[in-house]
């Protein structure tokens, strides 16, 4: 059985990830513990509101380091809504620009959309070769809320990372697949089914052979 982490920064939908992670058959544990973190089978970094307050938080638990090393490690990360933005070098606000973890190119920014935010379900193009969404067809659906996004998909894919994209007026990374790190913006544990194949398709990739670091 693998062992999973959701680190607990004070920020995410903690139970939710944690109940729906479990119904892929992992062992899950909500903690604050760095040594925990660093010794799961798979780590899942939440997180809701401003991109400013996540890092704030992901910063004074110190948990910054762990998750970059785990990365150069080849041990798998997954970071879900502002989870995975913090992931990349950049988060834009409000015209605040804040330092983000630097394990993705390119900088989150607000959505090139005339409804912000993004709220609700929608469809994904998903990545030729992609693990995570390998079971989404045209008409399947996730549940995003968001205003901000990863819309720098060259970047992304220069780096040769796997970029699932979804539209709402213009494109953005949807979900992320780069080696060991995995990151996606809607919400699994809000997607019903979808979501659920999202998690377990990730949960199945831990400790598998041959997974190596971006």
């Amino acid at each position: 059985m693998a062992s999973v982490v959701v680190l607990d920064y004070g920020s995410g939908n903690l139970r939710s990830a944690e109940r729906a992670l479990a119904r892929t058959g992992a062992e899950v544990t909500v903690t604050a513990d760095l040594a925990a973190a660093a010794d799961a089978d798979g780590l899942v970094v939440p997180g809701v509101g401003a991109y400013a307050a996540c890092m704030a938080g992901i910063e004074a638990l110190g948990a910054g380091p762990v998750i970059a090393e785990r990365v150069a490690a080849g041990r798998p990360v997954l970071g879900i809504c502002v989870g995975m933005q913090i992931l990349f070098d950049s988060g834009v606000e409000h015209g605040v620009e804040t330092k983000g973890l630097g394990l993705l190119p390119g900088a989150v920014t607000r959505l090139a959309a005339r409804r912000i935010p993004h709220m609700g379900w929608n469809t994904v193009a998903a990545a030729p070769g992609s693990r995570l969404v390998a079971d989404a067809g045209p008409d399947t659906r996730f549940y995003f809320v968001h205003s901000y996004a990863a819309g720098d998909l060259d970047a992304l894919r220069d780096v040769g990372a796997l970029v699932t994209t979804a539209v709402h007026d213009a494109p953005f990374a949807a979900v992320v697949e780069h080696g060991v790190l995995s990151a996606a913006q809607f919400h699994p544990e809000k997607s019903a089914d979808a979501g659920f194949a999202l998690l377990r398709n990730w949960v199945s990739t831990l400790g598998s052979p041959g997974e190596q670091g971006p």
